[in-house]
């Protein structure tokens, strides 16, 4: 099994948990993050005063996911989270040693 978690543009979500779930990923966690990359934040003007944003919001996916499916899932995040522009986001892909289901105490798969 593989741990996929993915940080990209707040106005792709939709798209991305749709195109995932049509992927393969029975489920994933959604949370809202603040970060920076290679664009170091941004500049913006309010109310005619000029003032850095280092932090920009982002989304933040979790999803465990069967190695059969994994390409898929982290092709669908790619092609629903491009805008072709900086700040698209990142795909960490780890390997899930174990995973247990609280209620029925089900491992793994």
């Amino acid at each position: 099994m593989k741990y996929i978690t993915a940080v990209f543009k707040p106005s792709r979500l939709d798209a991305v948990l749709d195109a995932v779930t049509a992927a393969g990923a029975s489920g994933v966690t959604v949370t809202e993050v603040r970060g920076y990359g290679r664009q170091q934040g941004k500049t913006e003007v309010y109310r005619g005063a000029e003032y850095e944003v280092r932090l920009l919001p982002k989304v933040r996916i979790e999803t465990a996911v069967s190695d059969a499916v994994v390409e898929k899932v982290i092709d669908a995040i790619t092609q629903a989270a491009n805008t072709n522009k900086i700040g698209d986001g990142k795909i960490f892909v780890l390997d899930l040693e174990s995973v247990m289901r609280i209620r029925t105490g089900e491992k793994n798969e």
